[in-house]
């Protein structure tokens, strides 16, 4: 048994197979899901678990080269906007129907319990060396 980091089975065993430029969509409970991408759902109620901590548990196993958001984020959700700003310095901000179409081609989606608007984050894998 493991003793640290995602003890979730189902999203430890997605994560090791994982590579160079895979994309993983970390999204709120409300984005739709796109047919393809391997599909976690860490949802439990409303809220939990929340964004801010199943990106932060993401980002202690993951080395990530990019990360793509929703430009409504900012005025919709100002505390999730702060948090990927601080996370992703360089984030690129579109249009949260062009973030929907660039999540089709995720390798994979990790539903959280979010129920606020606009915690979405496309997360673009990068290599440790």
């Amino acid at each position: 048994m493991k003793r640290t980091g995602i003890l979730n089975r189902h999203l430890a065993g997605a994560l090791a197979e994982l590579g160079h430029g895979d994309g993983v969509l970390v999204c709120d409970a409300g984005m739709p899901i796109p047919d393809g991408p391997r599909v976690v759902d860490l949802a439990f109620r409303a809220g939990v678990p929340a964004f801010a901590e199943v990106l932060d548990g993401l980002l202690a196993e993951l080395v990530i080269e990019g990360a793509t958001a929703a430009a409504e984020v900012r005025q919709a959700n100002p505390e999730a906007s702060e948090l990927l700003t601080a996370r992703f310095p360089g984030v690129e901000l579109v249009s949260h129907e062009r973030l929907k179409e660039l999540s089709a081609g995720a390798r994979l989606v990790v539903r959280t319990g979010e129920a606020r608007p606009y915690a979405n984050v496309l997360l673009r894998c990068g290599v440790f060396f």
